[in-house]
């Protein structure tokens, strides 16, 4: 099965290699932390100006769509796949991991809604509200979950699944997203 490896760089990156998108969207992920880094530091100096308010809300429109249907991929199609392909004591690994990247999840969506409140804040102008604290923590945990996933996951996942689970998870991820064509590139 010739799937690549995580976190490749592909200039066009579809729905059709479902891992490799999953790979991409952790990329877009951390450029979008990166993003949250650079405007702590530019509200300290420049307040909430037109600048961080376009910042802040492309960051929510980010994390509000495409990271939560990333969550989604791998919680409603990629972890049972994987469960579903294993057996023994591989299955109960499997399970650990599954589990614990959905309680990073979870705690990621809580401190989302949190941030979220802040970023919002910023859009309209409240600069005050919004501080490294909140954004560190968010940044380090999706880090860790990135690494973990990238590192654990998803290269198990290109050695046990088929080319056809592999295109039944690509078209879950599109129909996901309502998209009907055959190539995408925004996880």
């Amino acid at each position: 099965m010739p799937h690549s490896l995580p976190g490749h760089n592909a200039p066009a990156v579809g729905f059709e290699v479902p891992l490799e998108m999953l790979a991409a969207c952790h990329g877009r992920v951390q450029h979008q932390c990166d993003t949250l880094m650079r405007l702590v530091a530019h509200v300290q100096t420049h307040g909430a100006d037109r600048p961080a308010q376009e910042a802040a809300s492309a960051v929510m429109r980010y994390f509000d769509t495409a990271a939560r249907h990333h969550h989604e991929d791998e919680e409603q199609d990629l972890f049972p796949a994987l469960l579903e392909s294993v057996a023994g004591s591989d299955a109960v690994c499997l399970r650990d991991l599954t589990a614990s990247l959905c309680s990073d999840h979870r705690a990621l969506e809580q401190r989302w809604v949190h941030l979220r409140g802040r970023l919002l804040q910023l859009t309209e102008g409240l600069s005050a509200a919004f501080a490294n604290a909140d954004v560190s923590g968010f940044v380090q945990l999706y880090g860790q979950h990135i690494a973990r996933e990238e590192a654990e996951l998803l290269p198990m996942a290109a050695r046990l699944l088929s080319d056809t689970e592999l295109d039944r998870i690509g078209l879950a991820m599109r129909s996901r997203r309502g998209i009907t064509g055959t190539a995408a590139s925004q996880a």
